[in-house]
């Protein structure tokens, strides 16, 4: 185990929702404005000119704009403003540079997370580094998608019973992606993470730092390790924690792998309430009172928590209430939630709503190239999901892949080949629900010597800051260029 002794152990981080298998909204959607940045634009030379942000905000944060091609193929094409915001380092006489934070979702918005959420970095990796982030294009401040409200309303479900359902979500996808081209503008077209990159390398240029220093987290490593394989060479240090492996090459091992990882984390919960006496379902049979719960929504008699008088979904009741509290591994509160829910009086008959898809989804149709030809291969897919994860009907991979039926891929998959760039971390828990431990061991592989596995033995989505051992190993990463040893893992921080 790798432990420098820190005397008190730090809080562990909030996450948020990283990643689009997790995320729940992401941007503007009709006619909503975008959030204000009140900032001046960077000069032509690429210098950020920088403001304080809002004045509703929290205070310390500085927010500019970056000007960047829509489409870096046509560099002397239309162009659009980055929105992006810093917090200096907290110890001037210590400041290393500039650490770029890649956000997660796709649509998470970086901007938010330096303005609002400045706690999910360590206070030594603050001291030492101004935290720069920025909305990545369609996001945010960043020219963000804007789609039709009563349209997206109009989502089918993805539980499709038959090929004229699997027609009828084609056709659907098909309008649902003019409207939002027609509203949102010719960067509708050019939202995948190998644009960002050139972003993220402008950003660089802008700050004045010769090498990138980053941190990307869950959908950020995406862009991390893109950028890793496109200028290795402007590498300082990297850390990709909670890592999206970009090698799967089908629907049916993306699929699999998601259910994998997210049943794993249900059998982590159920055996983890087994043994603890504080578990509100200790001395129960969970997996039969979950099982009734599940049955109890697909009857439409279960209310949903944030919705009074609607009912939930199995979908929603896997997705809103187990996967969150799987993210930030609150076992106690997911058993204290079923508890309550299972002696909670059956609701009336009443509708049901589809869990609103996060409107990140054009990005993510635009990395990956999930296609399915039709309604008999789609059910195949959601046979082989019920089968390996059996506890977690319809999770929100398959909504994801639902949704990106018909879509055009700019940037699709392929295994990473990354020479010449320096070590590089690879963060990841061994029970993360949304981005499974077997995927950073691939992603360390891919990147080959440069690659460095960091191990955290316990639970959620993000583990950078998940107790002293862990904190000590990226901060002196990030901080002083040391890479621990190959093979490091650190325990878990207990629930």
């Amino acid at each position: 185990m790798l432990s420098r002794g820190r005397s008190a152990l730090r809080g562990v981080a909030a996450r948020g929702m990283a990643m689009a298998l997790g995320a729940t909204t992401v941007v503007s959607t009709g006619l909503a404005a975008a959030p204000v940045v009140h900032a001046s634009p960077a000069a032509a030379t690429g210098v950020l000119r920088w403001a304080p942000c809002d004045a509703a905000t929290k205070p310390g944060a500085e927010c500019a704009t970056l000007s960047v091609p829509v489409d870096w193929a046509r560099p002397d094409g239309p162009r659009l403003d980055l929105a992006v915001a810093r917090r200096q380092a907290t110890d001037s006489g210590a400041r290393v540079g500039s650490m770029v934070f890649g956000p997660g979702g796709p649509g998470d918005s970086g901007v938010k997370t330096v303005v609002d959420r400045i706690g999910r970095f360590s206070s030594e990796v603050r001291r030492g580094f101004d935290i720069v982030s920025f909305d990545p294009r369609g996001v945010g401040g960043s020219n963000p998608v804007v789609c039709s409200d009563e349209l997206l309303a109009d989502r089918p479900s993805p539980e499709l019973r038959s090929q004229a359902d699997f027609d009828a979500t084609l056709a659907y996808n098909r309008r649902l992606r003019a409207d939002c081209r027609a509203r949102t503008g010719p960067v509708f077209d050019h939202l995948d993470t190998a644009q960002t990159v050139r972003d993220l390398d402008a950003l660089r240029t802008a700050l004045g730092e010769r090498k990138l220093t980053f941190h990307g987290s869950s959908y950020g490593t995406l862009l991390g390790a893109q950028y890793a394989e496109t200028y290795p060479r402007r590498v300082r240090a990297m850390v990709l924690e909670s890592v999206m492996d970009h090698s799967v090459p089908t629907a049916r091992e993306f699929l699999r792998s998601e259910a994998a990882t997210a049943e794993d984390s249900f059998r982590e919960f159920v055996k983890w309430c087994d043994g603890a006496a504080d578990c509100a379902l200790h001395g129960r049979d969970v997996r039969a009172v979950w099982q009734s719960l599940l049955d109890r929504a697909g009857r439409g008699e279960l209310e949903d928590p944030a919705k009074p008088g609607i009912s939930l979904s199995p979908s929603d009741l896997v997705n809103k209430i187990a996967f969150r509290k799987f993210y930030s591994a609150d076992f106690t509160g997911l058993a204290t939630e079923i508890a309550r829910m299972h002696a909670s009086e059956p609701l009336p008959a009443s509708p049901t709503s589809i869990m609103p898809l996060p409107l990140a989804t054009p990005v993510f149709c635009s990395d990956w190239r999930l296609p399915v030809r039709d309604y008999q291969e789609y059910a195949s897919l959601v046979s082989m999901m019920s089968k390996t994860a059996p506890d977690l009907p319809y999770l929100l991979p398959i909504h994801m892949v639902a949704a990106c039926l018909g879509a055009p891929t700019a940037n699709p998959q392929h295994r990473l080949r990354v020479l010449g760039a320096p070590p590089i971390l690879v963060s990841n828990a061994l029970h993360d629900p949304a981005t499974g431990y077997a995927w950073a061991v691939s992603v360390a592989r891919q990147l080959g010597r440069s690659g460095v596995l960091l191990t955290y033995e316990g639970h959620g989505h993000g583990s950078v800051t998940s107790g002293p051992c862990m904190e000590d190993a990226v901060d002196s990463y990030l901080t002083d260029l040391a890479i621990p040893p190959r093979g490091t893992s650190c325990p878990a921080v207990s629930f």
